[in-house]
């Protein structure tokens, strides 16, 4: 299992790919909603099985704390550590650019997940597409 940050439009097209299965074909999130205005700014990040493109997720700094948005694994592929590789990787990501922390809307069928992962709910829930979301936050750890 490798990560890594999208720098080609190959790895692009495969992160809108990934996204596409889960978000809009799976979940049932209307195309339009899923890519937005933040796509050409975002750093996204592309999780392989091989050279199989199977999660993605992607990262934006908003108000100096970095946003953990569009996590996302191919059914096939859930339940392998996939998500915690992808969530490390984007909180590194956003260390190595001196963000101090992160946060995220989780859907709450994942809420456990995150809080695995050191985030904590920091709001009631609400919804995103027609489903219930949480807003979680973490503290990153500094790197030497």
């Amino acid at each position: 299992m490798t990560t890594r940050l999208v720098q080609n439009q190959e790895d692009r097209d495969a992160v809108f790919e990934v996204r596409r299965s889960v978000f809009v074909d799976e979940q049932g999130v209307p195309a339009a909603n899923e890519y937005d205005e933040f796509e050409d700014t975002a750093q996204h990040l592309l999780a392989l099985s091989g050279q199989v493109p199977v999660g993605a997720g992607r990262l934006r700094v908003v108000d100096g704390v970095a946003k953990l948005e569009r996590i996302c694994i191919l059914a096939d592929y859930r339940k392998l550590g996939i998500g915690k590789i992808i969530v490390e990787a984007m909180e590194q990501a956003a260390a190595a650019q001196g963000l101090a922390s992160a946060k995220l809307n989780a859907q709450t069928q994942a809420e456990g997940f995150y809080s695995k992962l050191g985030y904590r709910t920091v709001s009631d829930i609400f919804f995103e597409e027609g489903m219930p979301h949480v807003t979680m936050t973490k503290l990153l750890a500094h790197r030497a």
